[in-house]
C-alpha cells in the first residue's frame, strides 16, 4: 500500500483541524506600495506553520523534528493596509512519508480571502539535519 493511500484510509471522512492566529497588519508589515509586502505574508504562513505543529504535535515529535519547506505556491487575492486585522488560518493535508502538504488563507473580517498558500514540507531529523521518516499517524493530532 502506498503512503498516500495509508493516509487517505487513515483520515477518510475526517476533517482537517483548523488552526488560526490574529494579526494586526503595521507599518513594518507594508511595502513601498503602502500595502502587505509579499514577503510578510510568506513569514506568516512559515509563523503559523510551526506555531500548529508546536500546538498540536506531541513534544517528542517537536523537540526531534524540523521542518524544511520544499514547494510553495501562493495566491495574492486582495491587499491589506496598516491597522487591516487579519486572520491567518492553516490545515493540514496529505502526507507520506517524507512529504506533509499544508494549506493558508488569510482572510480579513469579513471572510474575504487576500491571500492562499499550498506549502509542501518535509521532516527533518533535528539531532542529524537529514530528512527523516514519519509515519502518517503523526498527523493525528491534527485531525477532529
Amino acid at each position: 500500500m502506498s503512503a498516500r493511500t495509508r493516509h487517505c484510509e487513515l483520515f477518510a471522512g475526517r476533517e482537517a483541524r483548523r488552526f488560526e492566529h490574529r494579526r494586526t497588519v503595521t507599518e513594518d508589515d507594508v511595502d513601498t506600495l503602502g500595502h502587505v509586502n509579499n514577503v510578510v505574508y510568506v513569514q506568516w504562513i512559515q509563523d503559523i506553520a510551526g506555531a500548529h505543529w508546536r500546538a498540536l504535535a506531541g513534544p517528542e515529535l517537536v523537540d526531534s523534528v524540523a521542518w524544511a519547506l520544499l514547494r510553495h505556491e501562493i495566491d495574492y487575492k486582495r491587499a491589506a493596509y496598516p491597522g487591516d486585522e487579519l486572520t491567518v488560518r492553516t490545515w493540514v493535508g496529505t502526507a507520506t512519508p517524507v512529504r506533509y502538504e499544508r494549506h493558508v488563507e488569510i482572510v480579513d473580517p469579513k471572510e474575504r480571502l487576500l491571500v492562499k498558500s499550498r506549502t509542501v514540507w518535509a521532516p527533518i531529523d533535528r539531532a542529524t539535519g537529514r530528512l527523516r521518516r514519519l509515519d502518517v499517524s503523526a498527523h493525528e493530532p491534527f485531525y477532529e
